[in-house]
């Protein structure tokens, strides 16, 4: 087994990304990173370890062999979690993953993709903090992780230091998500078309959840938040979203809260910047007439907004994903 971790002098300034494979894993989600990531003009290095060193089962009629142990994960940049068997979820993840895990350095970026979350939640990486996973693995998650602000209706959450991904597919979005966060949509898209991907899809996972005949205990407030995301541009109160979903407004907004994690209102405006913040990243469009198509009353309504949420102005946002030619202010 391969214990040499010194940088290739030629990926010296590559960005080490290093997939942790588990028994049970899916042989498409595990190679999404080097996929996606690899096709990013060499700017990340895609290292793939197991807990032990040893080949690891998947959820296939094979099993890989990886050329690195745990030790890998100590020289990561970034560490991607990627999805296995749902059936082979066990009531608690294996120690000998979470203690890997916790070799981890300090500041590392974290990844996971669908089931993978687990694997994050078990070693307490996401107590507290806004995460998703697999729609139909949610219940189960609910249940096992409570500390944790799970919303099985968006594709990824982007907490910061820590991302969290859905299905499958969602493993293309995040990593394509990764590569416009660190470098910019110019590059994202070029490899989304490389991929033969979109480069960003619209709406969550809630479009592809089955709902055979949903009985009238099992409402919820995803209809309202998928309203909300087609009417983003259009003004909304909370009794226009309780409406949504036949509902008092003191039930809806308790209930929103239990499933998303947050109060309605602060979700709308949430939305509101991060679809601001792609429209800055791909159009021209001046920040006035951003502001208008994502539903702030005003340009210094959406400045106030994203300079809460991310700390700069919509200019320097621009520059940041677009270049020294971005010039609309």
């Amino acid at each position: 087994m391969n214990a040499n971790f010194q940088r290739d002098p030629a990926m010296a300034r590559a960005h080490r990304v290093v997939v942790l494979a588990t028994d049970g894993v899916y042989p498409f989600d595990l190679g999404i990173p080097s996929r996606v990531l690899g096709a990013a003009d060499g700017l990340y290095e895609v290292l793939t370890c197991s807990v032990d060193g040893r080949p690891v089962r998947t959820d296939a009629d094979f099993s890989i062999t990886v050329e690195h142990g745990p030790e890998a994960l100590r020289t990561a940049d970034t560490v991607v979690i990627p999805a296995f068997a749902a059936t082979a979820v066990p009531p608690q993840v294996p120690q000998a993953v979470v203690a890997a895990l916790g070799s981890v350095p300090p500041g590392t970026r974290l990844v996971s993709i669908c089931t993978g979350a687990f694997v994050l939640a078990a070693a307490g990486l996401l107590d507290g903090r806004p995460a998703t996973t697999h729609w139909k693995a949610a219940g189960l998650f609910r249940e096992w992780f409570p500390k944790v602000a799970l919303d099985a209706d968006v594709l990824f959450v982007d907490d910061g230091d820590v991302l969290t991904s859905a299905g499958a597919a969602s493993g293309l979005d995040v990593c394509l998500h990764l590569i416009r966060k660190d470098h910019g949509s110019a590059l994202a898209n070029r490899v989304a078309r490389l991929c033969v991907a979109p480069p960003w899809r619209e709406g969550g996972q809630a479009q592809y959840i089955e709902h055979p005949v949903p009985d009238a205990t099992a409402a919820g407030t995803a209809a309202a938040r998928q309203w909300a995301l087609a009417h983003l541009h259009e003004p909304m109160t909370l009794a226009d979203l309780a409406e949504r979903s036949h509902m008092s407004l003191r039930t809806f907004a308790r209930r929103f809260t239990e499933e998303v994690g947050m109060s309605p209102g602060r979700w709308v405006i949430q939305q509101r910047v991060d679809r601001a913040r792609h429209l800055l990243e791909i159009t021209d469009l001046p920040v006035d007439e951003i502001a208008v198509q994502v539903g702030f009353a005003a340009d210094t309504s959406l400045r106030q907004h994203l300079h809460a949420a991310i700390g700069v102005s919509p200019l320097a946002y621009r520059r940041t994903f677009r270049g020294p030619l971005a010039s609309h202010s």
